[in-house]
C-alpha cells in the first residue's frame, strides 16, 4: 500500500520561507510523477508544482520564481522550497504521486499559514 507522508508546514510571516517534504513508501518502482497541490478554504484544490519522469518540472503561474520542487536520488522523496511567501499561499498542501492517469495517491496534507 502506497503511503505519502508530508512534513514541514507551519506558520510563517510574509516574505518568509518554508520547505515541505513528502516521503513515499510502499512501491518498488518510481512514480511517473510526483507533485504538490494546495487547497485554500472555499477554493478548489490546485496544482502547485510537479516533477515528472526524467525530471521535468512544472509550476503554477502564481508560484513561478518563488517555489522550487525537487526530489532525492531514490525518487521517493520530494521537496517544495517556498520563498517569498504571501498571504495567498495559505492553504493545506497535499503531496500527490501518480502511477498512471487513473492511479494516484494523496498524502493527508500539511497546513501552511502565511500571516504577520
Amino acid at each position: 500500500q502506497v503511503q505519502l507522508v508530508e512534513s514541514g508546514g507551519g506558520l510563517v510571516q510574509p516574505e518568509g520561507s518554508l520547505r515541505l517534504s513528502c516521503a513515499a513508501s510502499g512501491r518498488k518502482f518510481a512514480f511517473t510523477a510526483m507533485g504538490w497541490y494546495r487547497q485554500a478554504p472555499g477554493k478548489e484544490r490546485e496544482l502547485v508544482a510537479a516533477i515528472i519522469g526524467g525530471g521535468i518540472t512544472k509550476y503554477a503561474d502564481s508560484v513561478k520564481g518563488r517555489f522550487t520542487i525537487s526530489r532525492d536520488k531514490s525518487q521517493t522523496v520530494i521537496y517544495l522550497q517556498m520563498n517569498s511567501l504571501r498571504a495567498e499561499d495559505t492553504a493545506v498542501y497535499y503531496c500527490n504521486a501518480k502511477i498512471n492517469a487513473d492511479t494516484n495517491f494523496w498524502g493527508k496534507g500539511t497546513q501552511v499559514t502565511v500571516s504577520s
